[in-house]
């Protein structure tokens, strides 16, 4: 019998009606081109991708400098990423290509330059005098580890300290080393037989800069004299040294030591310390040493003119402070203050009137680097209070899970928010200016609003004014508010789906117009908000239970309850559907114990009282249903003009009218098919054994789209109480980008997964385990809209386009009673029209263009005061105000025709409309699947732009959908960058790079080459200070400060050339023309006399450079490599 083979007679088939397809799209494009015509603007050259600017707090910080002349602030981090402050407003963002961690930062003060220490042994000079600060030279050690570096004022010589116990010697303009070395073991000679340790200090005698004090880890501080190339002094002392610091006039040193104390040594006494304190132990009264405390860290000893001096340090609190925070502590003469901190201590500067280490140094402000925090302390005002902070690092006060982007809204909402935000600000900060002060504004070329907000963890939602690429918070809503607060973990109600921030916001629906906005938190929760100008107090929370269930041909249901039936046209809702609007008791069960119609969260019952700005209008949440708990929101929608919200999950799509309170669709996804439906479901089987929910939602891999996705809490995993290993889910995820998750598929839907479903634990009491679940379709888009529902329309009308994960997109028409007094009397008519469209992929974005090709905005109301009576006028205008969007060309002419844009994570198409052929039609990806589709205006036109998994950035063309962009940006390396990354009109978008930071970029060619004019500007022409005054008789008896000619004693006659194998220098990207713009000043006076020296030299050493900076390149290329491996290996995805 001849054998048959199934799969070529497949693949046959799947040719043939490939063709066919192919034929037919063309046909259909023909007769679209018919039909448009319309002129596109847009070209691939109006699109070049670049970063804009970096906001937020700097992600795990490791480093701190001050330039107290220019008064620019450097912050290094743990990724090697390096930022700078100037004034409010002024701020850079750079990274050091290796990414390792940044040990210190060095500024060449008032030279426009800093430098760099890595952890991976090398030396990075900055030039800050352009306004992409880039790198003029790198010095690699080999055979050495860098511990400590110092760079006396106005020098040019950098002493390095290694771990050996070593110092180094580094010539700042050519990055390369002095012969001149100090070696370990001459610095202590006999001192002490064993190894000193690491150097952890090196400074040099503020009034004789030819002594220079070396701290060694293990206690032992010498005073070496540079000229004789011996040990002065030796001081040592049994602990461990953490830091030294001077007093300014040379004759004192101070120690911190690692058990709580600090010793005051005069340096011509090297027998023993001066005076030991410590300011934290508790004094003994038989004259016993006190008890050790923590180490102290840090410390600095400031002097004043007027009075005592200031010994400011980090650390040393006595070890049975448990659970106390960490703390700051200011000695002041007599008085000690303990400022207590919110995070650990990463290090601290104080800010002085002088740059000059001989000179009083009147100290006026504490610089605090936190883990996450900058804190500014005042040290003239009594109390010390804090200085308000200007920049915008308060974007990870609770972890963000969501975030949306609006470029170009109205104008008055801006102020509007900033005056309602005005009100919230914290009072008691310092009354003194800024401190940090420098650098210039750039040019402002782009004139219009934007405005990013950003939901977190805890509920809170923050609204921010992003215009003209600077970030400022405006508006700060806390949505937790209206719930019920548990005590403790032991009351708190059984119903909660997640584990901990049960009320993190998932998704965010804002209507800039009418400024509704609209939230879907994490324990299955919508809440509505109107803003308004005027404070009210709330009697009684308005709110709606929602049972949503998904069973099909459940028969033996343990309860009984069955679906509703379709409501029918003119029915309005199901009473089935809705619980009334009343408080419920805490807990209700059905027939069989199972916990039944009890919501997540409990609303309060007291009144509310609700400041000016954002103020509720609903609350409306979905209840758990026979012991099964509610499934978390995938997609929201509302519409101001209609007063409706509509939102849908993996069970189903439910719409309520927000003015009359109401439900007006309660369905199961699979009902809004009716009888079209496509596809062959399994029924699902009763569940025989089910628990009260301990266990939670299983965790394999949650949610079909990353839409779905997008919408977790940070800390509560995918939404299930017992959170499985994070690295699983992550590898869950990647295994879901590299399979384009197949399972979304509308082709795909796999007859046997119900097999596995059943075969899985299914006492598991949740709703669905997740493989059941995947087989699920769930709604990922809504749009409302005013367009043509059915084929034979003749004129728009206003619908709700529905777009579920199964890559359907269905309409659901809207019959709306006339405004005024009416539209809260009758009833909103809602039914299924029939008109099914289908796309591959999960739906992500729709949208309708007119017949000239622009953007049909939905329709939305102006906004008004709503708690303010209106008098007779404006009610009689409201009456008749039927508010419609209407697109420049009036489209809603009955001849007209308009188009649907509609994007998945697979292809887009755009559809004409009533006759609802698709006449363009694009596969945006095949191995990969779209994170985020925006129709997006830009240069006067709009165009579809996408962000891949893979890490490419597109654009299309509307309606012609034709490929303009297609960058590859970024890969997805977390979940983080898939929740928060958005596109916005005007070429902008961003996302969330790390915890703590945004990036923007823009997609549009004009801002990329207007960029350099927005950027400010670093450094500005500051005259350096006057030298401290010597006073008469100091100069006649020789007691002023001592200078040095370092070039007499570190130059290569003197001290001959250094070991070529210690280090190698690699010349940056600034090169030669970078040293010559940063050669000005007191250094640069000497730099100049050498440049052409140092030309003749480069021309020299180019090739071996070259080479050199090659072999790096890939060297730390595959160090880099190494580490992300081992950073990501075990880690939870919201630690990115």
């Amino acid at each position: 019998m001849r054998k048959f083979n199934i799969r070529k007679v497949l693949d046959g088939l799947t040719a043939v009606s490939s063709a066919a397809s192919a034929s037919s799209a063309a046909q259909q494009q023909q007769a679209g081109n018919r039909e448009t015509e319309i002129q596109e603007t847009l070209q691939s050259e109006h699109f070049q991708l670049c970063k804009t600017v970096r906001h937020g707090f700097p992600y795990q910080p490791s480093a701190l400098a001050f330039d107290p002349v220019q008064k620019i602030l450097a912050i290094g981090t743990q990724t090697g990423a390096l930022r700078l402050f100037g004034r409010p407003g002024v701020e850079c963002y750079c990274q050091h290509d290796s990414g390792a961690a940044v040990i210190q930062l060095q500024f060449l003060i008032n030279e426009g330059a800093l430098v760099s220490a890595l952890a991976d042994d090398t030396l990075h000079l900055w030039n800050l005098r352009q306004k992409r600060p880039a790198i003029l030279h790198s010095l690699k050690f080999n055979r050495e580890r860098i511990t400590f570096c110092h760079l006396p004022f106005q020098s040019k010589w950098l002493y390095v300290g290694t771990e050996r116990g070593n110092i180094h010697i580094v010539n700042v303009e050519s990055f390369t080393l002095s012969g001149y070395v100090i070696m370990w073991n001459k610095a202590i000679e006999l001192s002490s037989k064993s190894h000193p340790g690491p150097i952890v200090h090196i400074s040099d005698n503020p009034m004789d800069e030819g002594k220079l004090l070396i701290g060694f880890e293990s206690g032992t501080v010498v005073l070496w004299d540079l000229k004789s190339k011996k040990a002065d002094y030796r001081y040592t002392h049994d602990e461990a040294i953490h830091s030294v610091a001077w007093h300014h006039e040379g004759k004192q040193f101070i120690c911190s030591h690692s058990d709580g104390t600090l010793t005051i040594w005069n340096v011509k006494s090297p027998a023993k310390p001066f005076q030991t304190i410590t300011p934290h132990g508790k004094q003994l009264k038989d004259g016993k040493k006190p008890e050790p405390c923590k180490p102290i860290l840090k410390v600095e000893y400031k002097t004043t003119r007027a009075g005592e001096p200031f010994i400011i340090l980090s650390g040393g609190l006595s070890y049975d402070t448990v659970g106390r925070r960490p703390c700051l502590t200011v000695m002041h003469g007599k008085s000690t203050a303990v400022l207590e901190m919110d995070y650990s201590i990463v290090d601290f500067l104080t800010l002085c009137e002088t740059p000059y280490p001989n000179d009083f140094q009147e100290p006026y402000a504490v610089v605090v680097l936190l883990e996450k925090d900058l804190v500014l302390i005042d040290l003239a005002q009594n109390g010390y209070p804090i200085f308000e902070n200007p920049y915008p690092l308060t974007i990870h006060e609770s972890p963000v899970t969501c975030c949306e982007y609006f470029a170009d809204c109205p104008v008055d909402l801006i102020p509007a928010l900033y005056s309602v935000g005005a009100r919230q600000k914290r009072q008691g900060y310092s009354k003194k200016e800024w401190p940090i002060s420098g650098g210039n504004w750039g040019l402002i070329t782009q004139s219009y609003p934007e405005i990013i907000i950003t939901g977190h963890a805890d509920g809170s939602i923050k609204f921010w004014d992003a215009s003209a690429i600077t970030l400022q918070v405006l508006y700060k809503l806390k949505t937790a508010k209206v719930f019920e607060k548990s005590r403790n973990k032991d009351d708190r109600p059984n119903t909660d789906i997640v584990d901990e921030d049960p009320y993190a916001i998932q998704i965010i629906s804002w209507c800039p117009e009418s400024r509704m906005l609209c939230i879907a938190g994490v324990s299955a929760h919508v809440i509505i908000y109107r803003f308004s100008k005027q404070e009210v107090t709330t009697e009684v929370i308005p709110m709606l239970e929602v049972r949503l269930l998904y069973e099909i041909n459940d028969v033996e249901s343990p309860d009984g309850e069955q679906v509703p039936p379709l409501p029918t046209p003119g029915t309005g809702s199901n009473p089935q559907s809705i619980v009334p609007q009343s408080h419920p008791s805490t807990s209700s069960s059905s027939s069989d114990g199972l916990r039944d119609n009890v919501p997540c969260l409990k609303v309060k019952n007291s009144p509310l009282k609700q400041s000016p700005g954002y103020q509720i209008e609903l609350v409306i949440q979905l209840v758990w249903v026979s012991g099964e708990p509610p499934q978390q929101i995938t997609s929201l929608a509302v519409n101001s003009a209609y007063g409706l919200v509509v939102f849908g999950n993996c069970n189903g799509i439910a719409m309520v009218d927000y003015l009359q309170k109401t439900v007006l669709l309660n369905l199961g996804t699979i009902e809004l098919y009716g009888s079209n439906d496509p596809y062959r479901r399994e029924p699902r089987s009763p569940r025989k054994t089910r628990q009260p929910s301990g266990a939670g939602l299983c965790d394999i891999n949650e949610g079909t789209t990353v839409p779905e996705d997008r919408c977790k809490s940070p800390t509560s995993g995918s939404g299930s109480p017992n959170n499985s290993d994070d690295d699983q889910k992550m590898n869950n995820f990647i295994e879901k980008a590299k399979m384009s998750r197949k399972l979304s598929l509308p082709t795909e839907l796999k007859p046997d997964l119900d097999v596995k479903d059943n075969s899985f634990s299914r006492s598991r009491s949740s709703s669905v385990t997740s493989i059941d679940k995947e087989s699920r379709e769930a709604i990922s888009a809504l749009h409302f809209c005013e367009t043509f529902t059915r084929k034979a329309d003749t004129s728009p009308s206003p619908c709700l386009w529905v777009g579920t994960t199964l890559g359907t997109v269905l309409v659901i028409a809207l019959n709306l009673p006339p405004g005024g007094e009416q539209r809260l009397l009758q009833p909103v008519i809602v039914s299924p029209s029939g008109t099914i469209l289908r796309l591959k992929g999960a739906i992500l974005r729709m949208a309708f263009l007119d017949t000239t090709g622009a953007l049909v905005p939905p329709a939305h109301e102006p906004w008004r005061e709503h708690n303010v009576p209106e008098d007779k006028d404006e009610k009689d205008k409201s009456k008749k105000r039927r508010p419609v969007s209407v697109s420049p060309s009036s489209s809603q002419e009955i001849s007209e025709n308009q188009y649907a844009v509609i994007c998945s994570e697979k292809q887009a198409k755009v559809i004409s409309l009533p006759s609802q052929n698709c006449i363009y039609k694009q596969n945006i990806t095949e191995t990969s699947f779209v994170l985020r589709g925006d129709i997006v205006s830009l240069s006067n036109s709009i165009c579809l732009a996408c962000f891949c998994a893979n890490g490419h950035i597109m654009t299309f063309s509307l309606p012609s959908l034709r490929p303009l962009l297609d960058v590859y940006y970024l890969p997805l390396t977390n979940m983080r960058i898939a929740r928060t990354f958005c596109f916005t009109n005007n070429g902008q978008a961003l996302y969330l790079v790390s915890p703590t930071e945004i990036q923007r970029l823009t997609y549009s060619q004009e801002t990329c080459e207007n960029l350099q004019e927005m950027l400010g500007e670093l450094f500005t022409p500051v005259e350096t200070p006057e030298a401290p005054n010597r006073g008469f008789f100091k100069g006649l008896f020789g007691g002023g400060a001592q200078s040095l000619d370092r070039e007499e004693l570190f130059g290569e006659s003197a001290s001959g050339k250094a070991s070529r194998s210690l280090a190698q220098h690699i010349p940056g990207p600034g090169g030669i023309e970078g040293v010559k713009g940063a050669a000005s000043g007191v250094v640069g006076e000497l730099a100049r006399a050498r440049l052409a020296l140092d030309e003749r030299g480069q021309k020299l050493g180019e090739l071996e450079e070259k080479t050199a900076a090659m072999l790096y390149s890939a060297d730390s290329f595959s160090k880099h490599a190494h580490e992300m491996m081992l950073k990501y290996k075990d880690k939870k995805w919201y630690q990115f």
